[in-house]
């Protein structure tokens, strides 16, 4: 009796699905991140009387804001970008706006808390939630997000007016002043460094040169989960900081 031979059962490999996070994306967020952190460290000391400075007239200080907020906004306009091109669904995309607009309204009552006439009412996380939306209602463009991007920052250096002086309207920009608040990110200029990340993005994933690299292997790991728990890091970070610093100040004034 011949015995049957027994051919192995091939399985049907399923293609594996291209990468849904970027290593080096994630830890230049994380580097960001850490920035804020100690730029918002420097800000708790002058805050406490342990340093003095002129925080929003030292050139230093300013372009050390500047920079750190614009890569934060870069960074979020590249995310899109990538969540976009991953054909992520439109109710992720609204989940994680509403996340982020939820965390902005809990800065906008912790700074209530801490700073009652300087409150937070249209920060970082306010704008980010708010470009994510203009995001979703724009064209699905790349060089040409990058101009609009490099427009609406053009915009801010040669035109201000004083309608835009009004409460209602301030969170546009325009101003001719800076109100008195401790965070503020109007769409103008700063929704441009997010158009322009964007769209940065948009062309390097047309063009193929991201590819599949994650680019993990060029981050360390630690910087790599900073990023890729940037808003909970964000959100605990000032309570933290402050939740050490104040009593350390009241315990060396006694």
């Amino acid at each position: 009796m011949a015995k049957k031979s027994r051919r192995p059962v091939k399985t049907e490999q399923k293609p594996s699905p291209p990468a849904t996070r970027l290593g080096w994306l994630d830890g230049l967020r994380g580097a960001a991140v850490l920035a804020m952190v100690a730029y918002h460290f420097g800000f708790d000391l002058n805050y406490l009387g342990w340093i003095h400075q002129k925080l929003q007239e030292d050139s230093a200080w300013l372009m050390a804001r500047s920079l750190i907020l614009g890569s934060f906004l870069f960074l979020a306009g590249a995310s899109y970008a990538l969540a976009q091109q991953r054909n992520m669904p439109l109710r992720q995309h609204l989940t994680r706006i509403a996340r982020i607009a939820a965390a902005a309204l809990l800065v906008t009552l912790g700074s209530w808390l801490v700073f009652r006439n300087s409150a937070i009412y249209f920060g970082t996380l306010h704008a980010i939630a708010v470009m994510g939306l203009l995001l979703l209602a724009l064209p699905n463009w790349g060089w040409g997000l990058c101009l609009l991007g490099a427009l609406v920052i053009g915009i801010d250096l040669i035109y201000a007016n004083e309608v835009f002086n009004q409460p209602a309207l301030s969170w546009l920009g325009l101003r001719t002043f800076k109100p008195q608040t401790e965070d503020y990110v109007p769409l103008i200029p700063w929704f441009g460094a997010c158009l322009m990340g964007c769209g940065t993005m948009r062309v390097a994933l047309r063009a193929n040169i991201l590819s599949r690299w994650s680019g993990a292997d060029v981050m360390p790991s630690w910087l790599i989960w900073t990023g890729r728990h940037s808003l909970a890091i964000y959100l605990m970070h000032q309570p933290i900081l402050l939740g050490m610093l104040i009593p350390l100040s009241q315990l060396l004034r006694s």
